[in-house]
């Protein structure tokens, strides 16, 4: 299959697959607000965060190499699934001496009595990755969707029975999510038959310590990728207060329609950036993807900016806690901020193509740095709003960053100039909704079509050939 249609092809079914679960996603947003209070979903994030930065430390980040070389024609896809679940399971020995320990640190101290949740809920997740990643890695693109569904599906169905029905707040939260991917590691298991691609011979030391080399860079990055991510709501809540970092939490989930789009494409085209690597002519699939790519992200943004107040209202019940209101004001900046993390996402991709995992540790170390040196100024100064304008500004650094030092690596094309007029526009748009000054939402409405008129180039050839193809399709005959 040409590799436009094969990425065309996957990133179809991974929205088929995704778009529906990741909504539902976005819409448990309003039973969380409806039933934990700002606090207590402050301590709900603060338990995600742990997880996500913890996951990477214990497993060795070694999901990475799963889809790495379980892709890669050369390495035995037996030995590649034996060999990363021995040393997962390995790595994550430790977590039942080390997680109890962790309310001890002052910052932490709300998560007293969560120890035993909390390493069941990072085994159970870290299983479920193992499996999911290991089916992409066979191309089980259909599996891998379908999964995407069940999972969602049953993590909305716990969520009404713990949370809404029988009232267990953030508790759960966390026995809905284990219960769901423990659900769906048991369905890959069987449905994928990744029983006979385990087993005890197949383990490979040399292997091993490939996977490794190439896994052990991507942890540091992963845990300070995850922190960058995370140190705006504890900043707020060290700084401004519990209730503030709720309320903080509350404003990041409708950027996370950003991330969807994100994390819907990015999963095959991460899987076409490993097996394209080699190819003749594989800079200009770089320039072709990415500028569709960052014009999909641009327009989309700016879509959601302008609808940012009736989406809130939406993704956000407003009517147990009325604090939750003010949320859509600290939005736009984080959609902003979302676009730039995708993009550098994308360019992290090139490091894992082409074995560079170090650069993505150096310039994620930068990032991480400025992220807390911006934190410590601006949320004293601006308070919530001024967390979401660090975030934007660390990750627009890392853009700058990456766009200079991956292209060494794959010397693809950009659109620098247009880039920049676009993230000033909507960086204007997302002034105006704080602002609100007479007549604003047509203001908006216009600067939402020049950002379209803008980037909508490198979409022109896709809008043009599924236009031909339907001027080409029969009129149907009603008679």
């Amino acid at each position: 299959m040409d590799k436009y249609k094969r990425l065309a092809f996957n990133t179809v079914i991974f929205t088929i697959g995704s778009f529906g679960s990741k909504i539902i996603s976005l819409l448990l947003n309003n039973l969380y607000t409806e039933h934990i209070s700002p606090s207590q979903l402050y301590t709900k994030s603060l338990l995600e965060m742990l997880a996500l930065f913890l996951i990477p430390v214990f497993t060795l980040s070694l999901r990475e190499a799963v889809i790495r070389y379980g892709l890669d024609n050369n390495y035995d896809k037996t030995e590649v699934f034996t060999t990363s679940s021995v040393l997962t399971l390995l790595g994550l020995l430790p977590m039942i001496v080390i997680v109890p320990l962790i309310h001890f640190i002052p910052l932490f101290s709300s998560l007293e009595g969560f120890a035993v949740l909390l390493i069941v809920y990072i085994f159970t997740s870290s299983v479920r990755a193992q499996c999911s990643q290991f089916v992409r890695a066979r191309e089980l693109v259909r599996l891998f969707s379908f999964d995407g569904i069940l999972t969602t599906l049953l993590l909305l169905v716990f969520n009404i029975i713990f949370i809404s029905h029988m009232g267990m707040g953030v508790r759960g939260f966390m026995l809905s999510t284990i219960l769901s991917d423990l659900s769906s590691s048991v369905f890959l298991f069987f449905a994928a038959g990744l029983r006979r691609y385990l087993k005890a011979g197949a383990f490979s030391l040399e292997l091993g310590k490939v996977m490794l080399r190439f896994c052990i860079p991507l942890i540091p990055t992963t845990v300070m990728w995850t922190f960058t991510g995370f140190s705006d709501q504890l900043f707020i809540g060290g700084i401004k207060g519990d209730d503030d970092a709720g309320i903080y939490s509350a404003a990041t989930k409708i950027p996370n329609l950003v991330s969807m789009l994100s994390t819907i494409f990015f999963q095959s085209w991460n899987m076409s950036a490993i097996t394209e690597n080699d190819s003749s002519d594989r800079n200009i699939f770089y320039e072709k993807v990415y500028g569709a790519y960052e014009a999909v992200l641009f327009i989309g943004s700016a879509g959601l900016i302008l609808l940012v107040k009736p989406l809130s209202a939406v993704l956000i019940n407003y009517s147990v806690y009325p604090e939750y209101k003010t949320a859509y004001l600290y939005t736009p900046l984080l959609i902003t901020a979302a676009v730039f993390t995708c993009l550098d996402l994308f360019l992290a991709s090139i490091y894992t193509a082409t074995d560079h995992t170090k650069n993505a540790f150096i310039t994620i170390l930068v990032v991480c740095l400025s992220n807390i040196v911006l934190n410590s100024v601006m949320i004293p100064l601006f308070g919530i709003q001024g967390a979401a304008l660090a975030t934007f500004i660390s990750y627009f650094l890392c853009y700058i960053i990456r766009i200079i030092d991956a292209r060494r690596f794959v010397p693809f094309k950009c659109r620098i100039a247009v880039n920049i007029i676009g993230t000033a526009l909507i960086l204007v748009m997302s002034l105006l909704v704080v602002l609100k000054p007479k007549g604003y939402i047509l203001t908006e409405l216009l600067l939402t079509g020049v950002v379209t008129i803008v980037f909508i180039r490198p979409l022109m050839p896709l809008i043009q050939r599924v236009s031909s193809r339907l001027r080409r399709t029969p009129p149907t005959d009603t008679k």
